[in-house]
């Protein structure tokens, strides 16, 4: 596959060869959040999220998230 757009590798043009040759496509339906990790904001909330969504990891990062909010609440 060729870049694209921002020369990155576009699923879609991907997808859409698959189906000019003829290869099959399927889709699936899940539940969940999704996030766009082709951004750096949306990479780091998935990075938030996988790590509250763990019970070895959430505590001590909620913790981490609290005390750092409010450090820059209390800059503002």
């Amino acid at each position: 596959m060729k870049a694209g757009a921002n020369n990155e590798i576009q699923l879609t043009d991907a997808i859409a060869d698959e189906i000019k040759v003829g290869r099959p496509v399927y889709g699936l339906r899940f539940e969940g959040k999704r996030f766009d990790c082709g951004s750096k904001a949306g990479y780091l909330q998935a990075t938030v999220a996988f790590a509250l969504a763990r019970p070895d990891l959430r505590d001590e990062f909620a913790d981490f998230i609290t005390k750092t909010v409010a450090e820059l609440q209390a800059g503002e």
